[in-house]
């Protein structure tokens, strides 16, 4: 809606909105992985690492299995951090999808190492397990019954020190739609 009595030279400021558009809708430079937290007990990886290579979780975890590229180093956090960060880029970085009961941290540092390969999107992230497939959980502790119980991907808790409130991949939208209401107050 116009004011009265302004009015804008509008060749320049279309000009001006593509510029913007056009740049922040580049991919960032770097990416954002999700990987597990070091300080995490094997415990908590193990039961977060259960429920991501289960049914529920869905993450590609063939590649860390015993004849997948990414299954050396065979340690608890190495597994994990490939499933967290499968589950991570499917849920394209979503705020909160890189928590796993507080076992896992994002990192701009990408983790691939030799032959294995993390996902850095969705479309790298592997294969989608169709509802109600089995997938089968790597369990590394002795006796480990390769089911987590129901343990889901908790939301952010906001008496936690390490919680993530704005994600760094909702910032360009944030600013694309500050940019587009202060244009619409404009015009």
């Amino acid at each position: 809606m116009r004011r009265p009595g302004r009015r804008l030279p509008a060749a320049p400021l279309w000009l001006v909105a593509a510029l913007v558009l056009v740049v922040l809708a580049r991919p960032a430079a770097g990416g954002a992985w999700c990987i597990a937290r070091s300080g995490a007990s094997d415990k908590a990886l193990q039961t977060a690492l259960d429920y991501a290579c289960g049914p529920a979780g869905g993450a590609d975890c063939a590649p860390i299995q015993a004849s997948g590229l990414c299954y050396l180093p065979n340690t608890l956090a190495a597994h994990a951090s490939y499933a967290f960060n499968s589950i991570f880029q499917r849920s394209r970085a979503a705020p909160g999808a890189c928590d796993f009961a507080g076992t896992a941290t994002v990192t701009v540092t990408d983790p691939s190492y030799g032959s294995c390969t993390y996902p850095s999107s969705p479309s790298t992230a592997g294969q989608s397990r169709s509802p109600g497939s089995t997938g089968t959980p790597t369990s590394l502790s002795p006796g480990g019954s390769g089911s987590s119980g129901g343990l889901s991907p908790p939301d952010i808790d906001s008496t936690d020190s390490d919680a993530k409130v704005l994600d760094a991949t909702s910032l360009p939208s944030f600013a694309l739609s500050c940019f587009i209401y202060i244009l619409l107050q404009l015009w």
